[in-house]
């Protein structure tokens, strides 16, 4: 009972956890199909991404695609243009090139005429002269004299028409500035006209006033031709200003006139660049009434211009051109264009312009730039590389750059240093870049009523650098639309009352809530530009005059001081600097605005007075860098204000006296020019000691104050010079190079670093080079920067056999020269390597590359006065004999020498081949085999661990219990496991075989993962004397290490494109043993495994060799397998080799093909008959032979009959063999069976036998009717193709057990078509005698001799045939006939009588010897009947046929 209640427990408990177990198989099921469609799901929304995305890209794609080929299109067209302009522009300088050439030709030929004409008219006046009697030089001097008379004379008149001219156009300048003051002011200055026109009626009385004390200074100083050349000069310089400002003057009349009739500002000029500007401006146009006057006035300021040039260098220097009788008038250059105007141009960006200048003269002339104004210096430069003498009609070209940049960047006014009663002007303009209009006032700033002051006590030249910190800051203007606008112009009055003035471009700052419009912006524009002349032209009208009894302020404001200003207008206030006593001063102002949101505006103004009158343009001079031991010149330029000449003395400090020089040491200045100091600096190795605190040596800065002392005048003007003083050393490291003992043959190579101590570049080289030295790279020549060291690589090439000591000079810019010692010792081997160097192409991993080279010995005699011999340095000449070399090539190198080891003798040489074959290094392979076999394994293990998991959660299920003995068994049995098949899957290094699939892959996989490699080798050759030959025995051969030749191999390697994937990847064709004659076909599979498509080429086999490429490969596509087929026909018993080069357009493959032609050879029992013998027919008989195969090859044999051949049936059309002669039969192929088959039968027919084997063959013999004549050929065919062996069968068939050989058989050797039965039973029973069924002769031939009588001897067989059809039957009788007739015709016969048993053969001898009676003429013939005795009875005719021939005789 207790039993079935445990039973039922342990069953319900069953059932709970089976139920279990299904519920939670079926909950699995369901998250898997839930995780499923999950995973389906979010991969149904990625492809649909991933398609959205690559559209997308695609679009984008397309239009980038579409882009880039429109950018390249517009590239390609302008290229096109661009060189289409550069045709053009070939073409029009080899015109112009041409034209001037036929110009100066004439030029050339006009200006000897008249050399010619003036000598001659020159020799006539002397010779006139000379018949009146007079003096000669006297004569011409005064009509020299009055030549340059008539020229003054007429250059004075010219001169007064110029200044009625200048006077006129400055009336009408005054005309047009009233007129347009009149429509141009506001309304506010209309109420102040009446002041206005009282200062303009004061100005227009000093106009007046100065016109006329030019004119009297003019007048004055022309009659005056013979004054100092100084004073020449000033006056020159005087007119030409004053011609340049009557011409400026007469231009701005026509432009203003020309703007108020347009009532619009246009642009005055060209742009520079077409596009940026309006074209339809122009500056030069002129009313049709003004036409007339303006040309006029023109016409004649241009010849005042060049009248006023013309006696300005009547010195000498410039003299009146005639060419072909006419005289050359005008500017001698023409400028195209003569005028450039930049406007609305963008600050920051730079312009340029090109000015063409052509000698508009009838010679040679030359031009030259002087400068330009100092106040176009920091916008304009000028690039001008002077063509030096330009003939007639040629040009050049100046190339003008105009860069706008903000002159200031902060509210600052600096009026620079100036001497004390000067006056100086500067602008503000104050633009309104809002839409409202207001009123604004300038005044002093608050913080500062009264002007600062502080006294110079340094140099007066020093320029004032300061910075002022009181600048606007953004919070102040950032609601104004009215900003300050600084335009800096200067105004220095002198007393000749010339003004300069000083442009730079404007600063407009713009706010960031307000912008102006393009029409305001070129509205405002416009305004500036007509705003300048007047504010120019009201500059002393406008001035605010100081009160006598204050304090004199130096820094005031103009007259405009308050105002109204437009909405989008600007207003010009001027800033008035008036130096009263030397020192720096600065005020401050402030702009004040009636709106409140418009913030006050604050800027500064500045300056520095001073008294001394000379001043150093450039107080610091800067040498730069210097040298020391190098000269260093510069030209200092002192300027002086002075209105009397002043006597300067130039000082140097004592601690520089010996460095530095000032020359002259004193000089004049002239009053208000400038006067040229030379500074020479030579800088010596004492600069430090002797400069003192002027130097410091951590920096190498030279600082030195340099003196200017005046006469009459306490004050020095100081300036100073700066420079760094630096070496000029170059340090060669090391100082002394051993080259070591070095072959002729050979270069050997050392690195020296040359270092620069200098900061300066410096330029080197190495000069003066012996031949056997090279210096790189460059060829020993460079530049070193500072402080830089480079490397440089000495070559030494000794050039004989000797001891070298010799030094390298290195010369530097400054011809400095630094040495470097060498020494070598040179040494001639015996040998001599034909190439040093040999440089493999690039090659394929298995392929190979080849190149010869020789060995020679050219040492013949020791005779050093004819020719160098072989020696180590200056030691013992070498041996004269055989020497021996060896090439020691290292072990890992993929590189064969062949021969390595050899001998030449004197005066011959011994071919060397060299081949490179790169290869996967064995160890190299077999650790990639360990890495893949290690990947398999974790692999293994990867598998082996998810196994174990699903078989861990299928336990899970039954019971915990089971759950921990399962899950422990499976931990030990799966980590056994794993420990088995990683100790087993993990070979070693040495226990991977080549021929194992680990290795084949890693091999594979190396191969095609192949980068490439490039790897270098020196191969040594030692050198001994002696033959290695004879010293096999004995001791081994001495050798000179320096006497060792260097065989450099430069060895690429790349990665195949082309790889063998068949017979494991190897590259090698191996046919092994061929039948010559025989031809054995192998497959090669290539394949490309490079990205590319290849095109194949192959190399061209021995056409005449063994080998055939029958199938080559054109073209292989990425990754596609191609099959070659290769044929090897050997026809020679030997080895064969050759190699096919697959080449492609980057690697060849190299296949190596070999292969051995073998002469197949066999030994036959049977040599050429095998004969059947007599056989009963409709029996069997059987023969035995063996061939035997002699060669080392298996044979393919094949046994053919001929009666069994193809070409029976054609050999049956022919004529029957019995026809013809026993000579002509050729057919071997006898009687045969009437039932059609071989009557002979031969096993096996075919088979193969192996080398050195034997074959056993049976041949049956069966006939089926009665023939003597059964034959047939039996052949060994060996490979189907060559017949080895021949042997004739031969058989005859009775259908008696009986017959006869013997003789020469009478009948004819083939059948009768007519079939002949045997003889029947009956007949033999009744023993009737058949007829005669055979004739048989018998020649017998006696030789007749004297000393013996030898009988003739023949014989005659007679047989009985063994068979069991005649078992009973008795032996075979045999009898002769006619006995004694044959006895007395002298035929003797061994056995007449006898019997022969079943198999046995009876040989019956027969001799003859002539009788007594016989006669030698004739021979004798007796017959006789030989009767057999059998089964039946045969009878056989014999004739016998006798004959004498003499021992002398030969028989026939």
């Amino acid at each position: 009972m207790q039993y079935e209640k445990q039973a039922e427990l342990r069953i319900w408990r069953e059932k709970i956890a089976a139920l279990q177990a299904e519920q939670n198989q079926q909950a699995r099921e369901k998250r898997e199909e839930e995780a499923q469609k999950e995973y389906e799901k979010k991969r149904k929304e990625m492809l649909e991404d991933v398609q959205r995305n690559h559209g997308k890209a695609v679009h984008f794609l397309r239009k980038t695609m579409t882009r880039i080929h429109e950018e390249n299109a517009k590239e390609e067209l302008k290229t096109q243009e661009h060189m289409e302009r550069r045709m053009q522009a070939v073409l029009s300088l080899k015109n112009s090139i041409t034209s001037n050439r036929e110009n100066l030709r004439a030029l050339q030929i006009g200006k000897k005429t008249r050399r010619a004409f003036e000598a001659k008219k020159q020799m006539k006046m002397r010779e006139a002269l000379l018949a009146e009697g007079g003096n000669v030089a006297k004569e011409l001097f005064l009509h020299k004299r009055l030549l340059e008379y008539e020229k003054e004379k007429q250059a004075f008149r010219e001169q007064q028409k110029s200044r009625r001219i200048e006077i006129v156009a400055q009336i009408l300048q005054e005309n047009v500035y009233f007129h347009k003051q009149k429509n141009s002011q506001s309304w506010t200055k209309e109420v102040k006209r009446g002041g206005k026109l009282e200062d303009s009626l004061l100005w227009r009385m000093k106009t007046w006033e100065y016109i006329e004390k030019t004119c009297k200074y003019s007048a004055a100083a022309m009659p005056q031709s013979w004054c100092s050349p100084s004073t020449c000069s000033s006056a020159d310089e005087r007119n030409t200003s004053l011609c340049e400002f009557s011409h400026k003057v007469c231009h701005d009349v026509f432009c203003e006139r020309q703007e108020d009739e347009k009532e619009g500002d246009k642009p005055q000029a060209e742009p520079e660049f077409p596009g940026l500007w309006n074209r339809e401006s122009d500056l030069h146009k002129i009313p049709k009434e003004e036409t007339e006057s303006k040309q006029l006035a023109a016409r004649i300021l241009k010849k005042e211009i060049f009248k006023k040039k013309t006696g300005k260098l009547r010195t000498g220097i410039i003299h009146k051109q005639i060419a072909s009788g006419h005289e050359c008038e005008g500017c001698p250059f023409y400028s195209k264009p003569n005028l450039i105007h930049f406007k609305d141009f963008d600050v920051g960006k730079i312009y340029k312009k090109k000015i063409v200048l052509t000698n508009a003269s009838y010679g040679v002339n030359f031009c030259r730039l002087v400068g330009i104004s100092e106040w176009l210096k920091d916008f304009i430069s000028i690039h001008f590389d002077p063509p030096g003498q330009m003939a007639a009609g040629m040009s050049c070209e100046v190339g003008v750059t105009f860069k706008p940049v903000l002159a200031l960047d902060k509210e600052l006014i600096d009026f620079g240093t100036h001497v004390v009663g000067e006056r100086i002007s500067r602008t503000v303009t104050l633009t309104n870049c809002g839409a409202l209009g207001t009123r604004f006032k300038v005044q002093m700033s608050a913080g500062d009523s009264s002007v600062s002051r502080a006294i110079a006590k340094s140099s007066p030249g020093r320029m004032i650098s300061q910075q002022f910190s009181d600048s606007v800051s953004e919070e102040k203007v950032s609601n104004c639309p009215v900003k300050s606008v600084l335009e800096k112009k200067d105004q220095t009055c002198h007393d000749r009352s010339e003004e300069m003035t000083h442009c730079a471009p404007q600063v407009e700052q713009q706010s960031t809530e307000t912008s102006l419009s393009s029409s305001s912006t070129e509205q405002l524009s416009r305004d500036a530009l007509n705003s300048k002349s007047d504010l120019e032209a009201d500059d002393a009208e406008n001035l605010v005059e100081p009160s006598p009894e204050e304090t004199p302020i130096e820094i005031m404001l103009g007259k405009v001081t308050e105002g109204e200003i437009g909405p989008f207008n600007s207003v010009k206030l001027q800033i008035i600097f008036i130096p009263a006593v030397p020192g720096d001063v600065r005020a401050e102002f402030v702009i004040m605005f009636d709106n409140s949101p418009c913030k006050p505006l604050y800027f500064s103004a500045v300056g520095v007075s001073i008294d001394v009158p000379v001043w150093v343009p450039n107080p610091n001079i800067d040498l730069k860098i210097c040298m020391y031991d190098r000269l260093y010149q510069d030209c200092i330029v002192i300027q002086s204000r002075a209105k009397a000449a002043l006597r300067l003395k130039f000082e140097v400090c004592k601690e520089l006296s010996k460095h530095m020089d000032l020359l002259p040491k004193t000089g004049y200045i002239q009053a208000q020019s400038s006067f040229s100091v030379q500074l020479k600096f030579l800088p010596r190795h004492s600069l430090p000691e002797d400069a003192g605190s002027y130097f410091d040596e951590e920096t190498r800065v030279l600082e030195v104050p340099m003196t200017i002392l005046i006469a009459d005048k306490t004050k020095p003007v100081n300036f100073t010079v700066h420079a760094i003083v630096t070496t000029s050393d170059l340090e060669i490291s090391p100082a002394e190079i051993n080259f070591g003992y070095c072959t002729i043959y050979e270069a050997v190579q050392t690195n020296v670093t040359l270092t620069n101590k200098s900061i300066l570049p410096q330029e080197f080289g190495f000069v003066g080079l012996p031949e056997f030295v090279e210096v790189q790279p460059n060829d020993g020549l460079g530049i070193l920067l500072p402080l830089e060291s480079l490397t440089l690589d000495i070559i030494f090439k000794a050039n004989k056999a000797k001891e070298y000591d010799f030094k390298l000079t290195c010369k530097s810019e400054i011809n400095r020269q630094f040495k470097l010692s060498c020494k070598a010792v040179g040494v001639h081997p015996p040998l001599e390597l034909s190439h040093s160097l040999v440089q493999f192409a690039a090659t394929a991993l298995n392929g190979v590359s080849t190149a010869t080279l020789y060995v020679i010995n050219s040492h013949v005699s020791v005779n050093h006065c004819s020719h160098a011999v072989p020696r180590i340095g200056n030691g013992e000449i070498a041996h004269v004999g055989p020497t021996s070399f060896e090439f020691h090539v290292p072990e890992d190198c993929p590189v064969t020498i062949t021969p390595s080891v050899g001998t030449v003798l004197p005066g011959k040489k011994s071919l060397i081949q060299v081949s490179f074959r790169p290869t996967l290094s064995d160890q190299l392979i077999r650790e990639e085999a360990i890495g893949l076999c290690r990947a398999a394994v974790t692999r293994a293990e990867i598998q082996t661990k998810k196994k174990d998991e699903k078989r861990e959660m299928k336990k899970l299920s039954i019971s915990f219990i089971r759950q921990q003995s399962s899950r422990q068994l499976a931990r030990d049995g799966g980590s056994k496991n794993l420990t088995s098949v990683y100790s087993s899957e993990q070979p070693k290094s040495k226990e991977i075989k080549p021929n194992s699939e680990a290795y084949m892959a890693a091999h594979i996989f190396l191969m095609r993962n192949f980068r490439g490699r490039f790897e270098r080798y020196i191969i040594p050759c030692f050198v001994a004397s002696g033959d290695t030959d004879g010293k096999r025995n004995s001791e081994d051969l001495s050798c000179s290490p320096y006497n060792t030749l260097y065989l450099e191999l430069h060895c690429p390697a790349v990665a195949p494109s082309v790889v063998v994937t068949s017979d494991n990847g190897k590259n090698t064709v191996n046919f092994g043993d061929v039948a010559i004659g025989h031809r054995r076909i192998k497959q090669i599979t290539i394949q490309n495994i490079s990205p590319e498509q290849l095109e194949l080429g192959f190399s061209i086999l021995n056409p005449n060799g063994p080998f055939l490429l029958v199938r080559p490969v054109g073209t292989l596509h990425p990754g596609e397998d191609k099959t070659l087929i290769i044929s090897f026909c050997p026809n020679e018993n030997k080895w064969f080799f050759e190699t096919l080069d697959i080449w492609t357009v980057k690697t060849n493959l190299t296949l190596s093909i070999t292969g051995r032609g073998v002469m197949p050879s066999i030994a036959c029992s049977v040599e050429e008959v095998l004969n059947m013998g007599y056989v009963i027919a409709k029996e069997k008989a059987t023969s035995t032979f063996k061939i035997q195969n002699t060669s080392a090859l298996n044979l393919r044999y094949s046994i053919q009959l001929d009666s069994l051949s193809s070409t029976k049936e054609k050999d049956q059309q022919r004529l029957p063999s019995f026809m013809t002669s026993s000579l002509q039969r050729t057919d071997f192929v006898g009687t045969q069976n009437y039932n059609g088959l071989s009557v002979f039968s031969i096993f096996p027919i075919e088979g193969e036998i192996l080398a050195g084997k034997s074959q056993d063959f049976i041949v049956t013999f069966s006939p089926d009717h009665e023939s003597l004549y059964y034959s047939d050929r039996l052949k060994v065919v060996l490979f189907g193709k060559e017949v080895a062996h021949v042997i004739h069968l031969k058989g005859a068939a009775r259908y008696h057990p009986m017959f006869v050989e013997g003789g020469i058989p009478l009948d004819v050797p083939i059948e009768s078509l007519a079939v002949t039965l045997p003889v029947s039973s009956q007949q033999a029973a009744k023993g009737e005698l058949q007829e005669p069924v055979k004739s048989i002769l018998l020649v017998l031939e006696y030789i007749e001799e004297e000393s013996s009588i030898v009988p003739a001897m023949t014989e005659l067989k007679v047989g009985a045939i063994r068979t069991a059809q005649f078992a009973s039957k008795k032996n075979v009788e045999f009898s002769f006939d006619n006995l004694p007739l044959l006895q007395q015709k002298g035929f003797t016969i061994e056995s007449a009588k006898g019997t022969v048993e079943r198999g046995q053969i009876k040989c019956i001898s027969v001799s003859w010897v002539p009788p007594a009676d016989f006669h030698a003429d004739s021979p004798l013939i007796v017959t006789t009947l030989l009767t057999l005795k059998g089964d039946i009875k045969e009878a056989y005719r014999i004739f016998f046929m006798a004959k004498v021939a003499s021992a002398c005789t030969p028989t026939k």
